[in-house]
């Protein structure tokens, strides 16, 4: 215990905000508390252990503080944590904890625990009985965590539900009457605006009371509220959800009017004539921005093509609009790198997580966009019943709190939206991974082949290797080169979804080669096989900086965790996206003719990279804050007008 405190006060010099200094000091005078309880607790049997839990409980109801009530309650989850799945929760695994029930978002790293770190404020806060939730990335992981964690929160007497896609609404009702609810927070809020539906609807009179009486119709079970009021929500992959998934309203679509429907035609139409306008002649197109505009030229090119019938009605301003919408979607939007086509629908793969977000669709006419694009059949940009924003619906919680392993860098942003401090949790064992110079290419051709040299030499060595792409294209195109090579390895994207669990399983394994999204970058946990430790761990190879720095440090996490050892490269080519898009064509241009022309290493070039990810944060940083703007001057103004801020939104 003395050496822990004195890893967490040389930690509290690295940490420079002095009041944080002062938190972390603080919550860590209460370890030795918590650990005093452990002796008595281990002389207590199951059942004993659950009476002091339920004891616990009764003095939450009745108005104890929890803060009083912590020391007690954390050993409790540590002893029950020990008892039924052999994990013990370490010592900065229960500062985390202490951490997170002081309304924190912790940045702890890779492999550090985060899920069984969960389970300490999960359970001190549902002792009040008000419903906590947990929100994850996705399905998968929220399944995963709740039936790994269960053991623990029965054996204290409390219940475990989850929410998945799936699930009908008596089944959800019943998983967020639990102590406990694991879900996403695409599911959490999107059960908030039906139920707000349902209740508009119950106020208007507009349910069959009568039936409901007689136990007749959907009244009597479907027809009531889902979920109980917001009270603690605990967000796991915190930046991920509160940051990058914050310029995406939840929305829920109206029915579709007659005029919506001629929009469909106009959709169809722009995406079967796009392929006409030229740049620089027909249209200019604003990088930065991402948004194309018709030159004279390209507006009278657009009068005179033939167009259908229905369009007659449709203004020539709103046609250009349709055309200027196809090109930006033609030049930004592309098949297995923003979206896939599954089941003859279009489904989105998050740039953030690699994962299918199903259900979501973009917005601005830009999904119906992409339909035309791929020829499926297009949904008409209805209005809409309902709309939240990520900020709005976790702001609702009477205590919110979440973990990352990437929250530093975004702590202002947090700080300011969310009321949360965010502060970062020693790491159990010092971390030793290796960062080996970056490796920069004139083309995209000549990275990949170093990439595939590296692979062949580390896959001679024993060492297993997992590289990260940016999207499903790149992934596959990988694999098509390491097939050629003679390399056997495995594929874990959006496509190959159902075997993630095993890919992952396998990937820390002797001379294991995984491809993979940003689905390996976040809730997994690579655990090393036998005598790769010796061999120097595992080796992360990053084929592209992504547009957030935080997402290559969650793939660098992969490696390294617990205090194994581990290696990572970074590899950039002058032609990669980023350059583009952070730097414009003028100056990606420039960059990209000086790697043709320069002989020898490029590898001092990298900076421009760097300079280029900020540049392209910044951006991204801008749209999340004006929507933050529209979205409070949005509410303002219909709270004045007496109006529902999240059902009477305008189309």
């Amino acid at each position: 215990m003395n050496e822990f405190f004195r890893d967490v006060a040389s930690h509290c010099t690295v940490v420079t905000n002095a009041m944080d200094r002062w938190r972390l000091s603080r919550w860590t005078a209460l370890l030795p508390k918590i650990a005093a309880l452990e002796p008595e607790l281990r002389g207590l049997g199951d059942h004993q252990l659950r009476k002091r839990s339920l004891s616990l409980q009764y003095r939450a109801k009745s108005g104890e503080p929890l803060s009083r009530l912590l020391p007690e309650g954390y050993a409790l989850v540590r002893e029950a944590g020990r008892r039924t799945l052999n994990m013990r929760h370490f010592d900065v695994q229960v500062l985390g904890g202490i951490a997170i029930f002081h309304r924190s978002i912790v940045e702890m790293q890779t492999g550090e625990g985060k899920t069984l770190t969960a389970t300490l404020p999960l359970y001190l806060h549902a002792l009040r009985g008000k419903g906590c939730h947990l929100a994850t990335v996705n399905d998968y992981l929220a399944r995963r965590d709740a039936d790994w964690m269960r053991p623990i929160y029965q054996a204290l007497g409390l219940t475990v539900g989850v929410i998945e896609t799936s699930m009908s609404q008596p089944q959800r009702r019943k998983a967020y009457a639990c102590d406990i609810t694991y879900g996403t927070a695409k599911e959490f809020g999107f059960d908030f605006l039906r139920d707000r539906l349902l209740l508009r609807r119950i106020g208007e009179g507009q349910t069959d009371l009568l039936g409901g009486m007689l136990g007749q119709g959907p009244s009597s079970s479907d027809e009531k509220p889902v979920q109980r009021d917001p009270y603690f929500a605990m967000v796991d992959e915190a930046d991920s959800i509160l940051i990058d998934e914050a310029r995406t309203p939840l929305i829920i679509s109206a029915l579709p009017t007659e005029e919506q429907k001629l929009e469909v035609e106009c959709y169809r139409w722009s995406a079967s004539v796009v392929g006409r306008f030229v740049e620089d002649e027909d249209y200019e197109y604003d990088h930065e921005k991402k948004t194309a505009e018709l030159t004279r030229e390209g507006r009278q090119k657009v009068r005179q093509l033939s167009k259908p019938p229905a369009m007659d009605t449709v203004g020539m301003v709103n046609i250009y609009q349709y055309i200027e919408r196809a090109i930006m979607v033609g030049r930004e939007y592309h098949l297995d790198q923003q979206y896939v086509v599954r089941d003859g629908e279009i489904v989105i793969v998050d740039e953030f997580t690699g994962r299918l977000s199903e259900g979501r669709k973009w917005r601005d006419g830009i999904h119906q966009a992409v339909e035309a694009k791929q020829g499926v059949e297009v949904t008409v940009a209805t209005g809409q019943a309902a709309r939240i924003t990520v900020q709005d619906f976790f702001l609702r919680y009477e205590h919110l709190a979440g973990m990352t392993g990437t929250a530093m860098g975004s702590s202002g942003e947090l700080r300011r939206i969310y009321r949360c401090h965010v502060l970062p949790i020693p790491t159990n064992r010092p971390a030793i991974r290796r960062r080996l110079s970056d490796a920069v290419f004139g083309s995209a051709d000549a990275k990949w082949q170093a990439v595939v040299d590296e692979v062949r030499q580390m896959h001679a060595e024993g060492r297993p290797v997992l590289i990260g792409t940016r999207s499903i294209d790149k992934s596959e195109h990988l694999s098509e080169l390491l097939r050629s090579a003679g390399i056997e390895h495995q594929v874990l994207n959006a496509n190959h979804i159902e075997t993630e669990a095993d890919i992952v399983a396998e990937a820390g394994r002797h001379g294991r080669v995984t491809v993979s999204t940003n689905m390996a970058g976040r809730g997994t946990d690579i655990k090393l096989g036998e005598g790769v430790l010796e061999l120097g761990g595992l080796h992360v190879i990053c084929t592209e900086m992504h547009d957030s720095s935080r997402i290559d440090r969650q793939l660098i996490g992969r490696c390294g965790r617990q205090g194994d050892p581990g290696t990572f490269r970074q590899y950039l080519a002058l032609d990669d996206d980023l350059l583009l898009a952070g730097l414009g064509p003028k100056k990606s241009e420039k960059l990209e003719t000086r790697g043709a022309r320069l002989d020898g290493s490029l590898d001092a070039l990298n900076r421009w990279f760097a300079k280029a990810q900020k540049k392209v944060e910044r951006r991204h940083f801008r749209q999340r804050k004006t929507l933050m703007y529209f979205e409070r001057e949005r509410k303002k103004a219909q709270r004045q007008m007496g109006q529902d801020p999240y059902l009477d939104t305008p189309g």
